[in-house]
């Protein structure tokens, strides 16, 4: 895993650790099934009334055109001689578009959010959040930056950068929430499995009556299907995969139904016999015998009609008789499927 990626998944973990105290602008809660906004302390007094001020008005008629360039000049010149002003949060907001409009996205992106550290209670500081989130959501989608005069320069690590910092601007938030579900799909739909999946679970423990989450359940568990790398190897991911696509279908079957999860299962069952087989085989090339008649067993009894069972059972035909007598060796911790091979039906 990236290192850098590993960093930003450590501060999501971390993300819904207490943000509470003075600095703690606005935060939301879920009352009755509708976001309700919180308010807490806050260290800085917003625009109390509206106040005239030509030249903001005139550069904002500039940049509802598209002329950013003067539009930019003007506002930088007026907020350099009007610091302590009423409406200084506007200029500062402009200044964002200003920038967004010359398409220097990531410095818009950090205007944005000086006027929200300074002015946590404006009138704008919802749209300056949501003008972040259609940043950074840009990004997430494949936009690039300029160098050299070509749109070439990558930045999808910015913007999950990103998206971590609106949900801990406003915590709890809608937005927060899907800013949080856009990381997860943006790791998946760029294969980071192991990263989209972590996210998905921090999704899934802390919206829990959201009306994602059995989507966002079955994106998990093709997460944890994605990272099978195949019969040579670990067997954990695909063993929870299939226990979460066994979950989905008891509690979600129409969306089971929809997206064919019980082929998907058949083709987990499939290649964990095949996995039994490989396992199996390998007891016997170390003549393992104990091992080799556990997992022949283990496989007949769980797959019983399927073509490596067959096999299963020419194979334990061919072993010594006295193995045949032994016990079945307990199971490893987390063996999966679940059921167990008794005494009485390990007979041959």
């Amino acid at each position: 895993m990236n290192g850098g990626r590993f960093v930003l998944i450590c501060a999501f973990l971390g993300i819904f650790a207490a943000v509470a105290g003075a600095d703690e602008k606005r935060t939301w809660e879920l009352r009755n099934g509708d976001w309700a906004e919180v308010r807490a302390l806050a260290t800085t007094k917003p625009t109390t009334a509206p106040a005239e001020e030509p030249v903001l008005d005139r550069a904002e008629q500039l940049l509802a055109l598209g002329d950013f360039r003067p539009a930019r000049k003007m506002l930088v010149a007026w907020i350099k001689v009007n610091k302590k002003s009423p409406v200084r949060d506007r200029c500062i907001f402009l200044l964002a578009e200003a920038f967004f409009q010359s398409d220097d996205r990531i410095k818009a992106f950090y205007y944005y959010d000086e006027f929200m550290d300074e002015y946590p209670e404006s009138p704008l500081f919802q749209k300056a959040l949501q003008k972040q989130y259609d940043i950074a959501d840009a990004f997430l989608n494949g936009y690039k930056r300029i160098f050299l005069f070509f749109r070439v320069l990558d930045t999808s690590d910015e913007a999950v950068e990103m998206m971590y910092r609106i949900r801990q601007r406003a915590p709890g938030s809608p937005l927060a929430e899907k800013a949080l579900l856009r990381t997860a799909d943006y790791y998946f739909n760029d294969r980071d499995y192991d990263l989209a999946g972590d996210v998905y679970n921090i999704y899934i423990q802390n919206y829990p009556l959201s009306p994602q989450i059995p989507r966002v359940k079955l994106r998990k568990a093709f997460a944890s299907l994605a990272q099978f790398r195949g019969v040579n190897f670990e067997a954990t991911f695909i063993i929870d995969a299939r226990l979460q696509l066994v979950a989905i279908q008891n509690e979600y079957p129409e969306l089971a139904e929809e997206n064919n999860v019980a082929t998907v299962i058949e083709q987990i069952d499939s290649a964990f016999a095949k996995k039994l087989v490989e396992t199996a085989q390998y007891y016997e090339r170390v003549h393992e015998w104990r091992g080799a008649v556990y997992e022949y067993r283990f496989l007949k009894n769980t797959y019983p009609n399927s073509p490596e069972a067959a096999s299963a059972r020419a194979r334990l035909d061919r072993i010594p008789v006295k193995w045949l007598d032994e016990p079945p060796p307990p199971a490893a911790p987390g063996y999966w499927p679940t059921t167990q091979p008794t005494a009485s039906a390990d007979a041959r």
